[in-house]
């Protein structure tokens, strides 16, 4: 079904009150009601209705038990609640007014790819599930303001040092975690920073015990809803498929010699307590190649001063120069206005076409090597262009540190990600009323 799909991202649609809280009807009575006071922000009980009946909805089309409804009541709020205090913080910064009509076309362009159909069908299949599409662009674009936040808040906050990258480097080679794709389930529980030694002890029996259900083939996703900290505890604790590259770093070891259907015991980082289940597991053979060419160029920019027309006569000027015998290095230094590359006589050393603007690349797909361009236009402005050489390059090495750097950051992640939340929870004036 359409909705179960895109539903994750539905559950965006939840986090920011559709009428003010004190609307009043003509006779007088609210039109809606407070679950909760957060700052200056509330949240609406029709905003708790709506994220109750998308989480059953989803876990009667997954077959999953939720936990009991007390439970569940406080876990949706406590989501609620974090939503709202970081959709304040997005605010405070300035961040909510930077996500472009652009960037929000690009992801639902995105939803509508993964959902195979058309960019321009959307509307009327999300129509088919009772779905506003103003309202789903609106709360598309919450979402895509509370992932811009985390990165800056957080992930922008993960170091990751040298020695780390050189160690997964090392567990890279004739890794069989690393050589497979996975997909995972995960449950975790997280260490407070004022924990004390019995409340740690406490936590690791919690974990015990839910390690124990689980050997009494208790379904992990209901024990994940009813127990984990993590992000997609409701969603029953799934990670989803992962490359090897994209497992956290902190799971290699405990995976080295699992199968599907295998879970890990609860095992300890410095802020949490995890249990990992292998839903399923595929090898891969991974090495990477690819066409670079190595290209100089000169950029003129229209300005106040120079118009399109004349920026494009001084290109002309520079071919005719060039055919006279100029040196390309000097005359870059002298008229692009490309301040990264001017200085460097226009080199861009060796690139992947796909790195630049699609009129760029064009260009420079159809250049024979040593022969100039003549202008063309991209958004920044008129460019000829030179190819002087094209190789295929083995990235390999360079793909693994990027991808070390990235599994790194993304084991810390979650850890990190829940200490912010912790902070800020902490910091927060929160009236909760059911």
């Amino acid at each position: 079904m359409f909705k179960i799909n895109i539903l994750l991202v539905m559950l965006a649609m939840i986090t920011t009150p559709i009428v003010v809280a004190d609307e009043l009807s003509k006779d007088g009575e609210f039109l809606d009601g407070i679950v909760a006071i957060v700052n200056e922000g509330v949240v609406l009980k029709s905003q708790f209705k709506k994220a109750m009946d998308l989480i059953k909805l989803q876990a009667a089309d997954q077959n999953m038990q939720l936990p009991p409804e007390d439970v569940l009541n406080e876990q949706i709020l406590e989501r609620l609640i974090i939503s709202e205090l970081q959709m304040q913080r997005a605010r405070n910064i300035g961040l909510t007014e930077q996500i472009s009509d652009q960037y929000l076309n690009e992801a639902v362009q995105q939803i509508a790819n993964q959902n195979d159909v058309g960019f321009e069908e959307l509307p009327a299949l999300l129509a088919i599930d009772g779905i506003d599409y103003a309202e789903f662009r609106q709360s598309l674009r919450e979402d895509l303001t509370l992932r811009e936040l985390t990165a800056i808040e957080v992930m922008r906050n993960i170091r990751v040092s040298e020695r780390e990258i050189a160690q997964c480097k090392l567990d890279i080679e004739n890794n069989v975690v690393v050589n497979s794709d996975w997909q995972l389930s995960h449950i975790l529980l997280s260490i407070p920073e004022s924990a004390t030694s019995n409340s740690i002890s406490a936590l690791e029996q919690s974990a015990t015990d839910i390690y124990s259900q689980l050997q009494n083939n208790t379904d992990f996703r209901e024990l994940a809803a009813r127990h984990s900290d993590g992000s997609t505890a409701l969603e029953g604790g799934s990670l989803g498929w992962l490359s090897g590259q994209q497992v956290p770093s902190i799971f290699i070891s405990v995976l080295q010699n699992m199968k599907a259907g295998d879970i890990t015991e609860p095992f300890r980082t410095s802020n949490s307590l995890h249990i990992v289940k292998v839903d399923d597991v595929r090898s891969t053979v991974e090495r990477s190649e690819i066409k670079q060419s190595k290209i100089r160029h000169i950029l003129i920019e229209p300005n106040e001063i120079i118009d399109d027309a004349t920026a494009k006569q001084q290109l002309d000027d520079v071919l005719n120069r060039l055919g006279n015998g100029a040196d390309f290095g000097d005359l870059a230094k002298l008229h692009s206005d490309d301040t990264g590359s001017a200085n460097l006589g226009g080199d861009l050393d060796w690139q992947e076409s796909s790195n630049f603007t699609p009129e760029f690349k064009d260009a420079a797909d159809s250049a024979e090597v040593g022969v100039l361009t003549g202008p063309f236009r991209t958004q920044f402005g008129w460019h000829i262009l030179e190819v002087l050489d094209r190789r295929v390059y083995d990235n390999t090495e360079e793909l693994k540190e990027m991808n070390c750097v990235g599994r790194i950051r993304s084991s810390k992640q979650e850890e990190e990600t829940l200490l912010w939340i912790q902070r800020m929870r902490d910091e927060a004036f929160v009236d909760s009323r059911i």
